[in-house]
């Protein structure tokens, strides 16, 4: 570990078109102590994504203009951000939405309405392996 690792926070990016959503995920970040972002729209996430470089992308899988899923494959497919995990949200919380999420490279899937603990775990488990 860089010692530029180990004073500096983690990055969080929240991709997220609900406002009451972010929010709450806004407020679990920050409470952690990571450093975040957001984006509302699938158009303006992968820019944002490959500017910043974060540690973990919160994504949404229904957005605006390009999906989650989408998002998710072309993360996995550009070199330059394998070590970004990806961990997935959908209120569709079914096995299949689950299975196509992992298969596309997710690191981590929830459901929403989700726990607040059960998210705070998800994301110390990807943080901190």
């Amino acid at each position: 570990m860089r010692l530029s690792e180990a004073i500096s926070p983690h990055r969080v990016l929240v991709v997220e078109d609900e406002d009451n959503i972010a929010a709450a995920l806004e407020f679990l970040i920050t409470r952690e102590g990571y450093g975040h972002d957001r984006v509302a729209s699938g158009a303006d996430a992968m820019g944002r994504i490959r500017d910043t470089h974060p540690d973990l992308v919160l994504l949404d899988v229904m957005l605006p203009e390009i999906s989650g899923y989408e998002i998710c494959k072309r993360i996995r497919t550009d070199p330059t951000l394998a070590d970004v995990k990806v961990l997935m949200m959908t209120a569709r919380g079914s096995a299949i939405e689950r299975k196509r999420g992992l298969e596309l490279g997710a690191d981590g899937f929830i459901s929403k309405p989700f726990e607040l603990k059960d998210l705070r775990a998800e994301v110390r488990r990807l943080l901190f392996p």
